[in-house]
């Protein structure tokens, strides 16, 4: 049986050797990041990816945009806050985005991983918001 992490690896190839220069590699490294989340990791990756997922889907940031956001924050903060993961993390799994046949359709499937993703995180969006506003120069 393939692992998660496996599956992961391979839709890593797809995005990495996408062809659009919105870098859609950046939205499967945050649905991963918030979807794979437990207790054990560093906050950063958790609220990194939590941010990447909020300006995707609600700010309509493409990757690109959403890796240049990641490098300005890590230079002002150090410290970011241990958010608890919800119980569910979005009823989308990579193996569904795999499934989905490449070009338009797993492109597509990215964006509802994405979204399914961001939503089961809802508890924590207003934090997300609150952080960006503080330590970004986004509005």
């Amino acid at each position: 049986m393939t692992s998660e992490q496996d599956l992961y690896n391979e839709l890593s190839y797809y995005t990495l050797a996408h062809p659009d220069p919105a870098f859609l590699h950046q939205n499967i490294v945050d649905a991963y990041a918030a979807q794979h989340a437990d207790e054990t990791a560093k906050p950063i990756v958790i609220v990194f990816g939590l941010i990447g997922l909020y300006l995707h889907i609600e700010r309509n940031f493409t990757g690109r945009q959403v890796q240049r956001v990641h490098m300005q924050l890590a230079k002002r903060r150090k410290k970011w806050p241990r958010l608890t993961p919800p119980k569910n993390r979005g009823a989308i799994r990579v193996a569904a985005v795999l499934a989905a046949s490449p070009g338009k359709e797993r492109d597509e499937m990215i964006r509802n991983w994405c979204v399914s993703v961001w939503e089961a995180w809802k508890a924590s969006h207003d934090q997300i918001r609150d952080i960006l506003k503080k330590e970004s120069d986004i509005t």
